[in-house]
């Protein structure tokens, strides 16, 4: 998976105007992350209902955006991260749900109500939780790893994979400083940048897609990485990889399930969150992809070493913070990034 700075949403809208043409009932288009919902639960899906599910993918947040503004294709269903529904719902582009048509919605934690981008849960319904913590190759790196400051370090220059993502690695920069990802200003944009200097040069891989490769050829010893690529390390080769939490703070990301304005079948997709909030379908989805599943029924059903890896469900009470939609300020962010990447050879 992958995850980028937004554009602005306000320009992006002007030069669209959402709206879809009637589909066949049969027919669902979902726009959703790549390898991040099993084939298994798109034909169950088909099987009980009839409805074909065409399923595209994508791999940023601004990539789903800029084409469900475009105009280009009509969707029934999109997998916004937390911030771009928060910035979705400013620009008035996603429709409210019928809860009446959700009964599977009470299986969904308490804990994912309030939050500040989709507070009762009106537009969106949790897909699946993560973090963003770093991956130890313990057979590789024997000094105690805690945080970001311990893993960009000069001796450990080319033995590192990041997320190619530009506000997930200022964010990692402001932490050292004692900022929250709440704290993105030009101001503190301008404190950061020295750190990303010193920083990126020491980076062998970037990979938002797959960053677990590099680790398990060997290729790299440490990692910042998405908790389900992670937690598929622990499993395939226990002993040999560690997931910590930085002690600076760690990204809680959920990634969920909304319906766009001028969806052709909402009573479609209303059928599909539903049929996916069903704890023996979501439960498939943690097996096949293991993130935290806001699905506290879900969760019962799954192995004792699925609930027990430190990456899905990290133990103890770890400093988590969700991003918030930083607006024209991507943009700014986007640059910086991009240029001290250019300016450091990777």
């Amino acid at each position: 998976m992958k995850r980028t700075v937004l554009p602005s949403l306000a320009a992006l809208a002007a030069a669209a105007v959402l709206g879809g043409s009637p589909a066949a009932a049969e027919e669902l288009n979902l726009f959703a992350w790549s390898e991040y919902i099993p084939q298994s639960v798109l034909d169950g899906f088909t099987e009980e209902t009839g409805i074909q599910v065409n399923y595209e993918t994508y791999a940023s947040n601004e990539e789903m955006l800029a084409k469900l503004l475009s105009g280009a294709a009509s969707y029934d269903l999109v997998q916004p991260s937390e911030y771009t529904i928060e910035a979705m719902r400013k620009e008035n582009l996603l429709l409210p749900l019928d809860h009446s048509k959700l009964p599977n919605l009470k299986n969904i934690g308490k804990e994912y109500y309030g939050l500040p981008y989709d507070p009762k849960l009106e537009y969106s319904v949790p897909y699946m939780q993560g973090t963003v913590g770093i991956v130890v190759n313990v057979e590789k790196v024997k000094e105690p790893v805690a945080g970001f400051g311990d893993v960009f370090q000069a001796k450990n220059k080319g033995r590192i994979v990041v997320l190619d993502d530009a506000l997930e690695i200022v964010t990692w920069g402001l932490a050292t400083q004692g900022k929250g990802p709440d704290e993105v200003t030009k101001e503190n944009l301008d404190k950061v940048r020295p750190v990303l200097t010193t920083w990126l040069p020491l980076v062998k891989v970037y990979d938002s897609d797959s960053p677990k490769t590099a680790l398990l050829n060997g290729n790299v010893d440490l990692g910042v990485v998405w908790s389900g690529e992670a937690a598929i390390l622990l499993k395939e080769q226990p002993g040999k990889f560690k997931y910590v939490l930085p002690v600076e703070g760690a990204h809680m990301f959920i990634d969920s399930l909304a319906i766009p304005k001028g969806a052709p079948n909402i009573a479609g997709a209303l059928k599909f969150i539903d049929y996916v909030l069903r704890p023996e379908v979501s439960s498939k989805i943690s097996e096949e992809f293991p993130y935290t599943n806001p699905n506290v029924e879900a969760r019962k059903l799954l192995s004792p070493e699925e609930r027990d890896n430190a990456a899905s469900y990290p133990p103890g009470n770890p400093k988590l913070s969700v991003f918030r939609d930083i607006g024209a300020l991507a943009a700014d962010v986007d640059k910086m990034f991009t240029d001290l990447k250019a300016k450091s050879g990777s």
